[in-house]
């Protein structure tokens, strides 16, 4: 799966810390590692993108935990307004420092990879 960031425009309501911290698993920051993809230290303009860039290379009913350093509601926001009962949003971990919540795919997506 590429999870390489596009040119295309960002969101930046996704700010935080720019800081390098991996997560616990020591997983590397802004790629997917088993399951987890931590941005803590991805430039906030690009967390979104890759984010959804992430979302978009799974198939129904896959998931992934997204590792941030704040509560990425504004992302809840987002993925609401674009895929309104396509996607799954749980969170594992609630702060204060660290935030984890498992991102994934409806099983009844229609326009899901398979």
């Amino acid at each position: 799966m590429n999870t390489n960031t596009s040119s295309s425009p960002t969101h930046t309501c996704c700010g935080g810390s720019t800081h390098a911290a991996s997560a616990e698993s020591g997983a590397v920051t802004g790629v997917l590692v088993n399951g987890l993809l931590d941005v803590r230290a991805v430039p906030p303009a690009r967390r979104h993108s890759l984010i959804f860039e992430t979302y978009n290379g799974f198939g129904k009913g896959e998931s992934f935990v997204l590792v941030n350093d704040h509560d990425p509601k504004p992302l809840y926001y987002q993925f609401s307004a674009e895929h309104a009962g396509l996607f799954t949003w749980a969170y594992e971990e609630r702060g204060p420092e660290t935030w984890r919540v498992r991102i994934g795919r409806t099983k009844g997506e229609k326009n899901a990879k398979n």
